[in-house]
């Protein structure tokens, strides 16, 4: 990724510039040179980057920064519930802050709730919670609580809610509030997104590599680490898909090659949800440009930039 000129000036109607795709498709390296190039500095929106201690399984990939600042990464200990509406609030603590000292702001990351969180346009509401509602939730069973909360939001996407009854019960506070509490708008951001897009064989085999790279790199080690540091394993099924198949493997229930293949399979259907909420975000009004992940992201990225968002 050499040899090629960023534009003279970011066009005066992008202060944030967003690259999603799904996992293995090269986001980082891609916003992090991006950031390089264009005088930025790297947010993350991904879920899981957040937890100090999670390296391998959540793709920090933090050497490819070089001198590049970023934001989000290694913020919180893992046993802290981290949530979609504290990420709303510090992902905008550090755009005013980057913006303040006129750089720009580079969102980079995979995970739909909190990029739609930064660009959805209202402010998450802070939901307390409810004694009564719960005492009323209780009495139902876990098929009970998972028909109320599709019939509260109908489009719901997060299914790990549905696997807890604590985060079960508190999915229906959030959707009850966000309902009945008319949004408020957030300050006008106005953004650029880029998305990476692989053939489907192509990025099933930059999966499945990357899954054997990170397994023999200590992916296993660094979850019983987190284990032995007092992570229950329930917790750790929570973390995302490296982090569960692992904490199985780790406890007997899976072998090496069980684990490696029902992982590797669970990562395959995981890039599918991502691209469908990709879609999904585009027929909300989410602009995305798209680019070719085999081909020269890096130019065709910096050729978008440079024509801006009237081109959008």
């Amino acid at each position: 990724m050499t040899g090629i000129s960023p534009p003279s000036r970011i066009p005066a109607d992008i202060d944030l510039l967003v690259v999603l795709g799904p996992t293995a498709s090269g986001k980082t390296r891609l916003g992090v040179e991006l950031a390089r190039r264009l005088d930025g500095e790297v947010i993350s929106a991904d879920s899981r980057q957040v937890y100090r201690g999670m390296d391998i399984g959540s793709g920090k990939d933090l050497t490819e920064y070089g001198d590049v600042p970023y934001h989000l990464i290694d913020i919180v200990e893992p046993a802290y519930e981290f949530n979609v509406f504290e990420f709303q609030c510090r992902f905008l603590e550090a755009f005013d802050h980057i913006r303040r000292r006129r750089r720009l702001p580079v969102l980079v990351g995979g995970t739909g709730m909190y990029l739609e969180a930064a660009l959805r346009g209202y402010r998450l509401v802070k939901v307390p919670e409810d004694p009564d509602l719960r005492r009323e939730l209780a009495t139902l069973p876990m098929e009970g609580l998972a028909n109320r909360l599709r019939e509260i939001n109908p489009r719901l996407h997060n299914t790990t809610d549905l696997l807890d009854r604590k985060r079960l019960v508190r999915a229906i506070e959030i959707a009850i509030c966000e309902r009945d509490n008319p949004p408020e708008p957030l300050p006008g951001i106005r953004p650029l997104v880029l998305g990476i897009r692989w053939e489907r064989s192509a990025l099933r085999q930059r999966i499945t590599g990357r899954l054997r790279e990170r397994l023999d790199h200590g992916l296993i080690d660094e979850v019983a680490r987190l284990h032995a540091d007092g992570i229950p394993w329930e917790k750790l099924e929570f973390y995302g898909l490296e982090y569960r198949f692992v904490a199985k493997h780790l406890q007997g229930e899976l072998n090496r090659n069980d684990l490696f293949q029902k992982l590797n399979s669970a990562i395959h259907d995981f890039a599918k949800r991502q691209d469908t909420w990709f879609r999904r975000m585009e027929r909300n009004g989410t602009v995305i440009h798209w680019i070719d992940g085999a081909g020269d992201p890096l130019a065709e990225a910096l050729e978008i930039v440079s024509r801006g968002r009237h081109d959008s």
